[in-house]
Formats: C-alpha cells, sequence, structure tokens
C-alpha cells in the first residue's frame, strides 16, 4: 500500500523553514514584520507525477495538503458541538412551531435527527480513514465520480459563500432588538471587521473562535433548559403552572400533514453546517484520536440541544402565538425561547437570549468563510477550478478561499439598500437545498467506500474509527434526504391550494443550479464522463495518514482488547462519548 504521510510532511515543511534556517545559519534574527509578510508566500507542494490521470492527481494533491494541522482536541470537540447552533435552533424553530404545532416540531426534528447522526457517523468513519483537503469533497470524487464531485464541491462553495453575507446582515438585524435607529450598516462594518481579524489568524483562529462562541451557546441552552422546566411547572413569576395544556389548545399539529411537511424541511435546515467538522479533518493534530470522539458528541447535541429544548419549546409557546411570525430569520422577537421568557414576566432573560443569538449569528459568518475558503481551495486540488485558487501560504491559510470568501462577504452592505429584502432572498434560493445535498452525497459515499473495501477483498477492520450507524445508517440517510427533497418540492410548489412558481424557485432554485453544474462540466469534458466509479477501481489507500500499517492495525487491536475487559458502563461511555 502507498501512503503519502513522510512526503506530505517534507514537503509542506521544507518550504516553510526555508527563509528559517538560512536567518539561523547567518546568525540574523527574523523580526516580527518579516516573518509576517513571508507568511503570505505560498508554500510548495513538491513535484507530482505528469503521468497520473487527473482522479489519482487530485488524490494526491488533497493527501499533500499545507494546511496547519493546529486544531485541538477542545477546538474539535465544540465545533461538533456547537458549531450548527444558530438561528435554525433559536428563531427558525418558532416558524416550524407556527408550521405544524409541537407534535410536528418533535416528531420532524427527531426523524432529521437520526438522519444527521448517521451521517455523520459517516462523514466521522470517511474522514478519520482520510483527513485530506477538503474531506467529503474530495472523496465524492473518488468514490461517486468526478462529475458529481464537480458538481458538489461548487454547490457547497455557494452555499458558505452566500452565507457569510447573509450572517452579516442577520447580525446588524439582531441589534435592532434594542436599537433600530442606527444605519444597518454600521453593525455590518464592524462585525465584517471582526470575521477578517478573526480569519488572519488561520485554523487557529477559527478554533478559538468557535470554541468561544460553541461554549457561549451550549451554556445558554444548558441554562434555558433548566429555567423552561421551572416556567412549565409553575416557577415563574406569572402564568402558574402550565404542563401540557398548549397540546390541547390550540393543540399538537397544525396545518395537518402538510404541516408536518413544512416543519420536516425547516428542521432540515436547522442542522446546517453540521458536516463542517468533516472538513477540519486535514487540520487537526491528531484525527485518528479527535475525530471519533467529536463525531460522538453529535448524539449529545441533537438529544440534549435539540430534543429537549424542542420539547420545552413546545410546551412553553403555543403555535398560534403571532410573535413566533418574525420579519427575519434573525428576528429575535420571533425566537420561541425569548417569547417563553416574556410570557413568564422575567425581565433582562431575554436581552441575554438575545445575545446569543447575536453570537450564534456570527459563529455562522465565522464558519462560513472556514468552510467556502477550504471548498474554493478543494476546487483547485481537484482541477474544478482555477489553480490559483489552491494559493496556500506559509501559515497554512488558503488565502485565495478566504480572499474570495470576504470578497463576496461585501455584499452584507446590500443592508442599505431598499431592495435589500428581495436580492437576499434570491441569493438564499440559491443554495437553500445545498445542506440536503451535501448530507445525501456523504452517506452514499459512505456507502460506496463499504462496497469499494468489500471488492477489493478488505475489510474494516483496517480502519481505526467504524460508523456506529453502518452501512444502513447511511442508506436511511440517503432516502431521508430524498423525502426531505420531495416535501420540500411539494411544498414550495404549492404552498397554498393553486402552484406558485415565484415561490417554487425562491425555493427550489438550488436543485436547479445543480443541473446547471452538470451540465457545465458535460461541456466541459466534450460529454466524455464517468457517471459512476467502478468499486474494483477506486483508490483506498492514496490519502490514508499511516506511517506502519501493522503498527496501525496492532494499536487498533490493543485499543479494542483494552475496551473490551472493561465493565459495561465503561463500554457503553466509550461508544456515546
Amino acid at each position: 500500500m502507498v501512503t503519502y504521510e513522510d512526503e506530505t510532511i517534507s514537503n509542506a515543511g521544507s518550504v516553510a523553514s526555508k527563509d528559517a534556517y538560512a536567518a539561523s545559519a547567518t546568525g540574523e534574527k527574523v523580526g516580527f514584520w518579516r516573518d509576517f509578510i513571508d507568511g503570505f508566500k505560498q508554500l510548495d507542494l513538491g513535484d507530482i507525477d505528469p503521468n497520473l490521470s487527473e482522479t489519482e492527481r487530485a488524490n494526491v494533491i488533497a493527501a499533500r495538503t499545507p494546511l496547519k494541522r493546529s486544531l485541538k482536541n477542545r477546538h474539535v470537540q465544540m465545533i461538533a458541538i456547537g458549531s450548527a447552533i444558530g438561528t435554525g435552533l433559536f428563531v427558525g424553530s418558532g416558524t416550524a412551531l407556527h408550521t405544524g404545532g409541537p407534535a410536528s416540531l418533535v416528531i420532524c426534528y427527531f426523524l432529521i435527527g437520526t438522519m444527521i447522526f448517521c451521517t455523520v457517523q459517516a462523514l466521522g468513519e470517511l474522514a478519520v480513514a482520510y483527513p485530506v483537503a477538503g474531506s467529503f469533497l474530495s472523496l465524492n470524487t473518488r468514490f461517486i465520480s468526478p462529475i458529481w464531485g464537480f458538481c458538489m464541491a461548487w454547490n457547497y462553495v455557494l452555499q458558505w459563500i452566500i452565507v457569510m453575507p447573509l450572517e452579516l446582515v442577520a447580525s446588524s438585524l439582531t441589534i435592532r432588538y434594542w436599537n433600530d435607529t442606527i444605519n444597518s450598516a454600521a453593525w455590518v462594518s464592524i462585525f465584517y471587521c471582526l470575521i477578517v481579524f478573526i480569519n488572519l489568524f488561520g485554523v487557529k483562529g477559527y478554533g478559538e473562535a468557535e470554541f468561544i462562541f460553541s461554549t457561549i451557546k451550549v451554556t445558554a441552552i444548558l441554562g434555558f433548559i433548566i429555567l423552561g422546566i421551572v416556567l412549565n411547572c409553575g416557577g415563574g413569576p406569572v402564568g402558574g403552572y402550565i404542563g401540557g395544556r398548549y397540546w390541547y389548545n390550540p393543540g399538537a399539529f397544525h396545518h395537518g400533514f402538510k404541516g408536518l411537511c413544512g416543519v420536516f424541511t425547516t428542521a432540515a435546515f436547522s442542522f446546517s453546517g453540521t458536516e463542517l467538522v468533516g472538513l477540519t479533518s486535514a487540520e487537526t493534530a491528531n484525527p485518528r484520536k479527535t475525530l471519533p470522539s467529536a463525531t460522538k458528541q453529535v448524539f449529545w447535541r441533537i438529544t440534549l440541544f435539540y430534543m429537549v429544548s424542542l420539547v420545552l419549546i413546545g410546551l412553553l409557546v403555543p403555535y398560534n402565538d403571532p410573535r413566533l411570525m418574525g420579519n427575519s430569520s434573525a428576528d429575535a422577537a420571533a425566537s420561541p425561547f425569548v417569547i417563553a421568557i416574556r410570557n413568564a414576566g422575567i425581565k433582562g432573560l431575554p436581552s441575554v437570549m438575545n445575545v446569543v443569538i447575536l453570537i450564534a449569528v456570527l459563529s455562522v459568518a465565522n464558519s462560513a468563510v472556514f468552510g467556502s475558503s477550504r471548498t474554493i481551495a478543494s476546487l483547485a486540488d481537484q482541477g474544478f477550478g482555477p489553480r490559483w485558487f489552491g494559493y496556500i501560504d506559509r501559515k497554512g491559510r488558503p488565502l485565495v478561499g478566504v480572499g474570495i470568501a470576504l470578497a463576496f462577504g461585501l455584499l452584507c452592505f446590500l443592508a442599505a439598500s431598499d431592495k435589500e429584502a428581495v436580492a437576499f432572498a434570491w441569493m438564499m434560493a440559491i443554495s437553500g437545498l445545498s445542506s440536503v445535498f451535501t448530507w445525501m452525497s456523504i452517506c452514499f459515499t459512505h456507502v460506496r467506500f463499504r462496497r469499494a473495501l468489500k471488492v477489493q477483498g478488505r475489510s474494516t477492520k483496517e480502519l481505526s474509527f467504524v460508523a456506529l450507524s453502518g452501512v444502513w445508517g447511511s442508506l436511511w440517510g440517503v432516502l431521508l434526504n430524498v423525502l426531505i427533497l420531495m416535501a420540500e418540492f411539494w411544498f414550495s410548489l404549492f404552498p397554498t391550494n393553486k402552484p406558485d412558481a415565484y415561490n417554487f424557485f425562491e425555493n427550489y432554485l438550488n436543485a436547479v443550479v445543480l443541473v446547471f453544474f452538470f451540465l457545465i462540466f458535460l461541456v466541459w469534458k466534450k460529454f466524455k464522463v464517468t457517471f459512476l466509479v467502478r468499486a474494483k477501481d477506486v483508490d483506498l489507500d492514496t490519502g490514508r495518514r499511516v506511517e506502519d500499517w501493522d503498527l496501525l492495525m496492532q494499536e487498533i487491536e490493543e485499543e479494542r482488547a483494552y475496551i473490551a475487559s472493561k465493565p459495561f458502563y465503561y463500554k457503553l461511555y466509550k461508544m456515546w462519548c
């Protein structure tokens, strides 16, 4: 088997240390300013065999990634637990409650939660086995086909590159909860500069920022869960005992089956960004140790942060409360968390909750730069974009990708335009379904990976982390994502009893964009494309971060034997944590 671990490290380190070595040899001290400037120079990947095919070349480049492995265990843990917690939970859950009622809210979020868990488990297995640049995006090309990899990579770029200006505008709208007299552009400028400052520090800056943001979000949700139980039991200043009152009046369901389908799609969008933990694999110091634990944390996030808090929301806020339908996705006044606290007559806490919503919005904007910049670099690695997209400096920052993401972020200044709502509605439409297609692709990639292992006479015994959900979980993920797309199609085309073309394209435009990318690739390759890579031809080795296979297998067996020798509660802990 061929691996590229030693070559990757040597190539990544040689150029980065060249100037420092020369300076030390002459006794010259490298000043802060010179080191700062030199850090922006490109890092050389070394020579690559010109006889390799396009797919083989992409695999080698992804394996040789010069991205810095600066993310520590605590960073990855908090990214896994809290990175996707944003306005989808804090505000979007209110829209979902209004659309389908508390029973639909619990049912749909539970079903989507099972799909997300299976998806992240599949992603964890793939990312630990192949901690390469681009993660699941480059694996689409390897295990499915180049044309699918092209569509998914560009689609993922669109998703995050549009999310950043949207979230920056949302942050300015969140401020209106306290003061609506200051021009939104002023707040947008402040938050934009904050995001730029964080990303100057590369992946370490992203990791530290997300660690702080996620800690605050997690603490706030835990606090709300405790408060919600107290309020439901009648412990608030006003209101008395509530119990299950709102499940009977106005009721558990709203708008029947159609309302259930509407919540189904809203719930899916609330989990957007969950897959970001997979993109960290190439920048994690020890993915074999860190990523398995991080992916298991998703179970607790789904169970505790989403399900428990949403059950409480359904108990504390009636679905017919007019405040649930806010003016935007970041309208803090429409947050069911804020409404529940207000209904209890508690002063001060709604403002604290609004601060958490603001932090959640900024967290997503920060994640958008991380996600889009790494994806743009991956486009160059796979030959799906100009080579200069893959410019990575000596500090491990994908500078061109970050620059493009920040340049698109300037669209946030549309907040000062009277056409802001229309512009952002159509921008969101372009990438609205991107997460659903991404999750479906991850699950299908995992199925193809397991199929390739079987066909080539290999097994999961060589994997240091095996998805708890297995292949059946990934098949469930594919099926549920297809159902989400079908439900969204129906809900978009028939928002009422009559078809609405404008509403359909506003919500389903991303599917049309994918078809457009598909056609571009066909024309580019003159219709000479492989639609599905045969399992026996899949490259299972390039990019595996392994120096000694026998030693790895021995370590895995020793770890499994050690866990097997422990009591059942320890085995249970290691299974889920």
